[in-house]
């Protein structure tokens, strides 16, 4: 698990830190929380694997087939739930 974030995970801590790597991959545009990246267009398959690993990396959980719904990752708010969700699962 990663280092401040506890059993549930802060999602506020988390959002920020999904707004890093946005930032980092997507410098020119600026997304809202609760905006849904993929109807707008900005992420394509090879983007979405690597949301997907920098979840895992990011937040030291495990991403398994039956959670690759599209609707776990089509938000930074969406990602924070599920993340703090298996954070506690992982207690």
């Amino acid at each position: 698990m990663a280092s401040g974030f506890g059993t549930t995970g802060d999602p506020e801590a988390i959002v920020g830190r999904l707004r890093a790597f946005f930032a980092s991959v997507l410098p020119e545009i600026d997304l809202e929380p609760d905006q849904d990246y993929f109807a707008l267009g900005l992420v394509n398959s090879l983007l979405a694997l690597e949301l997907v690993t920098h979840v895992e990396k990011e937040f030291g959980i495990e991403v398994d087939v039956e959670d690759l719904d599209l609707d776990n990752f089509r938000t930074m708010d969406r990602i924070a739930a599920f993340v703090r969700g298996k954070l506690a699962a992982a207690r």
